[in-house]
């Protein structure tokens, strides 16, 4: 971290949301995760069915992000077994499962597993509320993250139940954040799986930091098929997202006519990886808040 930096929040899940974390804490004073939790596929979902707890996955990617790049147990946390009765689940689902079965509370879980992990920042859930994720489509409604992941002409999503409350501390983290970040990561099914909830949703339009979205390398199968980054941006409008800034890298996905400045850069990984490269990230990053 650097002490200097800026308090910067987060928002999002699964991979991309990890990728901005481990930029994040190269250059941000302060990091604040806030984690969709409308997962219902994996290892996550069967935890969720069974004991009725948030699913852990993309929480856990984030604590893992936060966590030093050679720490042990981080690498622990991503192992995933394999074999008759754990057959698919990663160690550190399983551990915040634990957890939250010891203290009966997700937030002190989640601080609990990133102390074990020695984390620099926090992760905090959208809501601490079971939610399903709902889309509307040409073609109807349909429920459930990995269902709506299938779907292509989404029109917009919502949460059933509609209005679950916001975790308190993501709220206080939105309302001292000097950078907020969305993205990468999946348009419905990540970013505004977590934006859906109303009371983050206002946070986010009062909150003083100035918001960045980090547009995804390539529109995503079903979900975004044919987006250019233009049609991210009016997708997050659409919902009441109105972002101040886009970070780009357009070599595999069509500029468009964005409504909101952009800022072309290259983001991708230079081996030929998968995602964005954190280093890259974070020199965009900071280059926004001078």
């Amino acid at each position: 971290m650097n002490p200097s930096g800026p308090a910067l929040v987060a928002v999002g899940g699964g991979h991309g949301l990890a990728a901005t974390l481990r930029a994040a804490r190269r250059f941000a004073s302060s990091v604040t995760a806030v984690v969709s939790v409308a997962d219902d596929g994996g290892s996550s979902g069967q935890l969720r069915r069974q004991y009725g707890i948030a699913p852990p996955g993309d929480l856990r990617r984030c604590l893992v992000a936060l966590a030093a790049e050679d720490s042990l147990l981080g690498q622990a946390f991503e192992h995933r077994f394999d074999g008759e009765g754990l057959d698919g689940h990663a160690m550190g689902n399983l551990l915040i499962a634990g957890l939250v079965a010891a203290t009966g509370d997700l937030q002190r879980a989640l601080d609990e597993a990133g102390r074990l992990l020695g984390v620099e920042g926090r992760v905090v859930p959208a809501t601490e509320d079971p939610v399903v994720l709902k889309a509307t489509s040409d073609t109807g409604e349909i429920e459930g993250q990995s269902a709506v992941t299938r779907t292509p002409h989404i029109r917009r999503v919502s949460l059933v139940p509609a209005d679950p409350p916001a975790s308190p501390q993501a709220l206080a983290a939105l309302a001292r954040a000097e950078l907020v970040v969305i993205g990468p990561g999946s348009l419905f099914t990540s970013l505004l799986a977590a934006l859906a909830v109303p009371a983050l949703g206002q946070a986010l339009r009062r909150s003083p930091g100035r918001c960045v979205y980090v547009a995804n390398l390539r529109p995503q199968p079903a979900e975004t098929e044919g987006f250019d980054v233009a049609a991210h941006v009016d997708a997050l409008a659409a919902h009441g997202v109105e972002v101040e800034v886009v970070l780009a890298d357009t070599a595999e996905i069509a500029l468009g006519r964005p409504s909101v400045p952009v800022v072309e850069v290259p983001l991708h990984r230079p081996d030929g990886g998968y995602g964005h490269d954190p280093a890259r990230l974070a020199a965009a990053l900071a280059g926004l808040v001078g």
